[in-house]
Parts: C-alpha cells; structure tokens; sequence
C-alpha cells in the first residue's frame, strides 16, 4: 500500500490548479479589453453590423402608417406620359399649387429644385421660336413669365422650395451670398458637427423670395448605399440650413426660429415649436420606417384632371416629387430597395408629428460598451464556480438579456441599442469560458470558487445592470451677478410704429444687437429676452472671479452701444427730422441664487431664480424714478468700488434683510473714479445723503444744490431734483408741522 496523501502533496497541485483558472480569467480580461478596444475604434465593419442589427428591427416592427399627415404628389410614369418631359412648365406647377390649396392642404414642399429659368416663358417663346411676326412676338413680350406666375401662385399658399447641397468642391453653378436666419442655439456652435456641404443651390431668387421657406433635401446614404438617417439641420456655404421636412414643420406650427441644442459631444436635438426631434451628433435623425402605402401618393396628372378625393388633400402637408425611375430620384432604404426620396422626407415628417422618431442619443455607444464589459465580467466572475451545462445556461441567459433591452429600447422608447457588440464580445468570452471550464474538474472549480469569493461584487454588478441615467432637471447654488435692462418709453415708441410692426421689430432687434455682444462679450450669459427686456447673469455656468467688474463694465458699454446708435439713427433721418433717442435702464445685483436648467422634461431653460434676481428687476425699474441709467446694489459697489465711480444714491428695505440695503449708481470707470469733480461730488453727496436721513432738511438742500452744480456733468439734475421734492413735500406736509 502507498503512502496515504497528507495536506503537504494537495497544497501544490490547488495551488497550481488555481495559477491555471487565475491565468484563464486575466485571459478573458484581456480578449475583453481587446473587444472593447476595437468598439471604441469602431471600424466600417462593426459599423455596418451594427446598422444592419437596426434594418432587422424596422423590418420586423414598422412604424404604423397614418394616413391623416402627409400626402405626396407624384411626378410618376403616367404624369410624364400626358405632360410630356420633365421640368415641366411653372405654369403647370402654378396650376398644381391652386389644385393643392383648394383641395385644404396645409404646407407644401417642394423635393424638386427650380434653378433655373423656364425656358417654356413667353418671352423666351418670343425669342427662340422661328417663323412668328412681329405682332406676336410683341403679344408674347408683354406676357408674364411663367415663373412669375409661379412665383404669384407661391404667395398664395405656404410653400417650402427645395434646396440642394452639394459636397463636390466647384459644383455649384451660381453662386448667391448666403444668410444665415431662423437658427437659435442652445449650448456650442453646431457647425463644427453638423453635415457640411460646400455649396448650396438655390432656386430663382423670384420663387425663393415668394416661398415662405426653404429647406435642404440633400440626402448622404450611409457607406453600405443604404439610407437610415437624413440630416435635419446641416451646414451649406458655412450656415445652417434646415432640411426640407424641418423647415415644413417649422412654417407649419407658425414658429419664427429652430433650436438646435448642442453638447460637448455634438448635436442632442433639434426643436421647432412644441417638437423636440432627437438627432445624433451630426444633426442626423434615424427614420423610423412605416410599410410603404401606395395610398400615401396621388398622381399629379390625377390632381391636375380633379380625379383626387377631397379627403386625399384636405388637412393634409403636400409633397411634391417624383417616383419615376427616369428621375434619379430613388433610394435604397431599410425597407425597400427602390424607395422615391420625396419619401424620406414624407416618413420623417409623420414621424416628427407623431412623436416616433428613432433616436440613437450619444450615451448608447457607452451603454453598450457598458453593457458588453458588463455581461463579460459576470461570465468572467461566474464561470470558474459552473459546471458546463450551467454555465451554457447563463450564456443563453446573456444573450437573451441583451436582445431583450436592445428590443425594448426599440420598440417601447424608440432608442436603437446595438445587440450586436454586446452579444459577439459575450459569445466571445463564453466560448474562452467554456473551454477554459472544460479542462478544468468540477472539484478544481469548487476550490477555486472558494478562493476568489473574495473578489465577487453583486451589489456593484447590480448597480452596473441598472437602466441609463435619464435627464435630471436642477440647479446648484451660487454667487451671480443679475442684470436687467429695459427700455424707456416703449409704449410710446410701440404708438410710433403702430402701422409698421416690421420697422419696431427691426428697431428693437437693433437695440438688442449691441448689447447682446456687450453682454456676451464680457462673459454674461444671456438668460431671457422678454418683450422690451433682456436678463443676463454672470458667473455661470462658467465661474468668473471678477463677475461683479465684468457686469458693471457690461453696463457701461450698452450705455456707449446705445448712444452709438442713437447717434447713427439721427445720421441716417437727417438734421432736419429729430428722431426720439432711445433710453434704457439698467439694474445691478449681486448674492446667492439658484442657477441651472429649470423646466420640464420636454424642455427646458438655463436660467437663475431668487431674491437676487427680483431685486435685480426692482433696482431696473427704480433707474426712472431716480433718474440715472444704471443702479447696482450694495454688493455689486462694494466688489466694483476700486474699479468704478460708484456713487450713492439712496438705501431701501430688501425682503429677507433687517438693515436698509444702500442703493447706487454708477457714473463712469477708473478714470473718472480718480477725477477731482467725481471724488468731490462723491464727498457732497455722501454729506447730502447724512443730513437728510437726520432730518436737517436745511443742511441737506445745501449741499443738495452744490451736489447738482458739480453733478450736472454727470446728468444728475433729476436725481437730486427728487430729492428737492422730497424734502419739499415733508416741509409743507401737515404731519411735519
């Protein structure tokens, strides 16, 4: 009989035993970090894989069609068959346009570009055609063209024309000066990430003047041919333009402007009215694809010949573009190989309306890294303590697991999830599991398990396994410094303009212009423009050491800004017409606020809340009652009060405070701070304000009337004129007797 095994000859071979399973988990982990690293670099194949992943989704579960939204009129093979070649006459598109508005359509778009001139006008007949006397040719002169009739019948209706970009440098034949209008921004500028497009092509400036919008429907596919996302806003000829369904939705709610919200990572969403379109970092959205309708399309001839039903028009936004095949005009699309691009832009428009557009948000990629370490981990961690058939149990496991969120996030919130990365890398280290498991004995895996519990997390891998954080609404507190301004008189100035709207409109985003920039361009963050009134903050969201120096200086240039322009209004009428100046005032005030993104879920603001910020307004609106400009309070001149000639003007009682909070003015900067007028007005003043909170009324009219001779270089007649009625009134007041 051999010797009997003791504890000595089992501890090297567990030893070694766990060295091997040690060695098979670093093994793992590191063809994981492989994965993970290939998925950050994101080659054109995981890139396709991943888009394929999404095409199965639509074709499995397809947006519901709604018949009710949008209808496209169809330049098909029988249309061209009747009326013969495209471009057909702009007579004809005129006629098409009245046929559209009668029947009760809402907006109309164009997927067809009008570039350039009908060569079918009258006056272009006149001099082509041979054979015609000199009558006729006079008759056909006098004609309107026929883009003038086009352009008339645009007027009518509210059409959106196509625009086209191109990305070949040189391609565009005419070039036109382009505007940049009807863009807000809400974080960076996005043309950094937005789709860029070097030229833009426009159509006749009669018909784009006629149009009230225009809208780009230039389409990229993805690298496969494939067409999944189409850009909603882009940059052509170095502005941003709005997509032709964008700008559709736009002329449909009545809204002035689009909002394109921006983070460090590109563009978040696009907004028009009550809608918010998610897009992806290019300013792309992913369409979500309903079946395809022959009953979403009318023929034109059909519409032109009165053959459409009331209920195909009426209420409905009109597409018009072509589905013949001769037209070039098809695309390849997730759900059909031969797809009409007049109808891209028709699903994302149902889409948008309807709420359902996919969304593909720039923390998925991190999900799904997220997700794929995660699945790994657990088999990494699990699998030394399973027996294969446990363990071919917890790899189904993952992967329904994450086909299942993939799913849910598709069909139930519209998210795409790649399942694909996840599932591969999984699969991946499950098949190295599975071998690294089957060399090893179930008694091997037992000691081993009991080895590395130590190093097991469940709390940490249920934390991990927990949905994406969602939007969280909410502030901080911090030290801002508050400006309001408003204009002085704008009632009586609105009564000016009261028969042109336009010219207070231009007149006002005149004013607004220059003290934006002098706003801005002092690190203030504009908060709100409310009718006459604009708020800005400083010292967020960017901390700013010197918030209080950087608003009075602030002020003081919209002050130099506003009678720069007063100046240039009277140039521009002439000596001989006065024009009323313009006056604003400015209030100043500095403590604690609450300061972030307050709203709802749908939307929100970046805006400040608090006491602060009313008595902001209040000191604003007291700048008439004193008359002076600017008014700051007593922390805002406290801060400046080396940098600026601050002077007192008066103190009140402030909610919240048991002292009289002292109230000042601001008279210029550091130079006239120094200046011997300023340094002994300042001194009178400060004597003046002393005698009459004692009550000696004679003392302080003294120093009142020597205060108002040096104060008239400063424009402070009113002030201390205030004052002079005061002290007036308690003199002659019975109570006072």
């Amino acid at each position: 009989m051999g010797p009997r095994p003791d504890g000595t000859a089992v501890v090297p071979v567990l030893l070694n035993r766990i060295r091997r399973l040690g060695a098979g988990r670093i093994v793992g982990l590191l063809l994981l970090v492989g994965l993970l690293a290939v998925r950050i670099w994101d080659p054109g194949p995981i890139e396709a894989l991943r888009q394929r992943s999404f095409d199965i989704y639509q074709l499995i579960q397809p947006r519901a069609v709604r018949q009710d939204l949008v209808t496209i009129v169809d330049i098909d093979e029988s249309s061209l068959r009747v009326l013969g070649q495209w471009p057909w006459p702009r007579t004809i598109m005129a006629e098409m346009l009245s046929k559209i508005v009668e029947g009760g359509g809402t907006v109309i778009g164009f997927d067809v570009l009008f570039s350039e001139p009908d060569r079918s006008s009258p006056e272009v007949v006149a001099e082509t055609f041979h054979g015609l006397d000199d009558a006729t040719r006079e008759k056909l002169r006098r004609l309107p063209s026929n883009d003038a009739v086009f352009a008339d019948a645009i007027r009518l209706s509210k059409v959106v024309l196509g625009q086209s970009g191109y990305l070949v440098s040189g391609a565009a034949p005419i070039a036109r000066p382009a505007i940049q209008k009807g863009v807000a921004i809400l974080g960076a500028d996005p043309r950094p990430f937005l789709v860029d497009f070097p030229h833009l092509l426009h159509n006749l400036p009669i018909l784009d003047l006629a149009a009230q919008g225009q809208g780009i429907f230039s389409i990229i596919p993805e690298q496969d041919g494939i067409v999944r996302r189409v850009p909603v806003v882009a940059v052509a000829d170095g502005i941003v333009v709005p997509s032709l369904s964008l700008e559709m939705l736009r002329v449909a709610t009545g809204s002035g402007a689009i909002l394109i919200t921006t983070d460090a990572s590109g563009v978040r969403s696009v907004g028009v009215g009550d809608f918010k379109i998610p897009t992806d970092g290019k300013g792309r959205v992913w369409i979500h694809f309903s079946s395809i309708k022959p009953s979403r399309y009318v023929s034109a001839i059909d519409l032109l010949k009165g053959r459409v039903p009331a209920d195909r028009i009426a209420g409905k936004m009109a597409l018009i573009g072509t589905s013949a095949a001769g037209l070039l005009d098809l695309k390849v699309t997730p759900v059909h190989p031969a797809l009409p691009g007049v109808e891209l832009h028709a699903q994302l428009l149902e889409s948008a309306l309807m709420g359902e557009t996919l969304s593909r948000p720039t923390y998925t990629a991190s999900v799904e890294i997220v997700l794929a370490m995660l699945l790994s981990l657990i088999l990494i961690i699990l699998a030394p303590r399973m027996n294969a058939g446990t363990l071919f149990v917890l790899g189904g496991a993952t992967a329904a697991v994450t086909l299942g969120v993939s799913w849910y996030c598709f069909s139930s919130l519209g998210v795409l999830i790649d399942y694909t990365f996840p599932l591969i890398s999984s699969l991946l280290v499950y098949a190295f599991l599975v071998c690294t498991n089957y060399v090893t004995v179930s008694a091997d895996r037992h000691r081993i398990r009991s080895a590395f519990s130590q190093y097991l997390s469940p709390d940490l891998v249920e934390q991990l396994a927990q949905s994406p954080e969602k939007l969280t609404l909410g502030g901080e507190q911090r030290v801002l410094t508050v400006l309001f301004s408003d204009i002085r008189g704008f009632t009586a100035i609105s009564e000016l303009y009261k028969d042109d709207p336009k010219g207070l409109t231009s007149l006002i985003n005149r004013l607004f212009t220059p003290l934006t920039k002098d706003i801005m361009g002092r690190h203030g963050t504009i908060d709100k423009y409310m009718g006459d009134a604009v708020m800005a903050f400083w010292n967020a969201p960017l901390a700013d050491p010197i918030h209080e120096a950087n608003a009075c200086e602030a002020a003081c240039a919209m002050l130099e800004s506003l009678k720069a322009l007063n100046e240039q209004r009277q140039r521009e009428a002439g000596d001989t017409q006065p024009v009323p100046p313009l006056r604003i005032g400015i209030g100043l005030n500095t403590g604690l606020c609450a300061v972030g993104n307050f709203g709802s879920d749908l939307h929100f603001n970046y805006s400040a809340l608090g006491d602060t910020v009313n008595l902001a307004s209040r000191l604003e609106g007291m700048t008439k009652q004193y008359g002076v400009p600017i008014i700051i309070g007593e922390s805002t001149a406290q801060a400046v009060i080396t940098r600026f000639a601050v002077l007192e003007v008066d103190h009140l009682q402030v909610r919240g405070k048991r002292e009289l909070q002292r109230i000042f003015t601001i008279l210029g900067r550091s130079d006239v701070a120094t200046s011997r007028d300023f340094v002994e007005l300042n001194e009178r003043n400060g004597i003046m304000l002393d005698a009459y909170r004692r009550g000696e009324w004679l003392q302080a009219l003294e120093m009142i009337l020597v205060c108002r001779e040096l104060g008239k270089k400063f424009g402070l007649d009113a002030y201390y004129e205030l004052y002079i009625q005061r002290i007036r009134y308690i003199i002659e007041s019975p109570a006072s007797s």
